[in-house]
């Protein structure tokens, strides 16, 4: 479903922040030798995770799922010069292409990349995180929660991709979709959850921001 016509996102992509040339070579490669481009962040939600970065300017970042690391890229824009982003993906294969814009990006030191399932990766990491942002398997999405609210401190964002999930939460629910039922439990639970402030953005397929207290 898209929310807004191609004309109008084509003008608001024009009146925001320029992409990055390595965010547009990144796109490119992406599309010729990835399977399932489409997800890609993109040039209008990437710049708004930029700037929320840098208005948050973190010291440690968690990201969950990585794919050819755009949103990765975009988030360390934002980045404290000692600090660290950590990436965790499932797909090894798609480990060589991340490293390779993480290197042209300048901040390839800081950008520390995980192979494997994040629920079993993130207790073992140390960092209290600034700043989090979740995207990847949509049926983990409450299990997420769960296990990146002890690595968060008050005043830390969380942020929540695809959480319209093409419109469908508002629609009639298939009992047999098992990713919708989640998607609208997590958006429930974010909320009323009472340690977290939080706005539903319509932005692309849906952004949640939400504040730790």
């Amino acid at each position: 479903m898209h929310f807004l016509s191609a004309e109008l996102e084509d003008y608001i992509a024009d009146n925001s922040q320029q992409e990055p040339d390595i965010l547009r070579a990144l796109t490119r490669e992406t599309h010729l030798k990835v399977i399932q481009p489409r997800m890609l962040t993109g040039h209008f939600q990437g710049r708004t995770l930029s700037l929320l970065s840098k208005i948050i300017n973190p010291k440690y970042i968690l990201e969950i799922g990585t794919y050819t690391g755009y949103s990765a890229i975009c988030l360390t824009e934002g980045l404290q010069k000692q600090g660290e982003l950590h990436t965790i993906d499932v797909n090894a294969e798609l480990y060589d292409i991340q490293r390779k814009y993480f290197v042209k990006s300048g901040y390839g030191q800081q950008m520390f990349q995980h192979t494997g399932n994040a629920l079993e990766i993130i207790p073992q990491l140390n960092q209290t995180f600034d700043l989090i942002f979740i995207d990847a398997e949509k049926k983990d999405y409450l299990k997420y929660l769960d296990v990146v609210l002890p690595k968060t401190k008050s005043g830390s964002v969380i942020l929540s991709d695809n959480v319209l999930w093409s419109g469908k939460v508002i629609e009639k629910l298939d009992p047999k979709d098992k990713t919708t039922k989640i998607l609208q439990e997590y958006n429930k639970r974010l909320a009323a959850h009472p340690l977290l402030d939080t706005v539903l953005l319509p932005i692309r397929d849906g952004l949640t921001l939400s504040r730790v207290k």
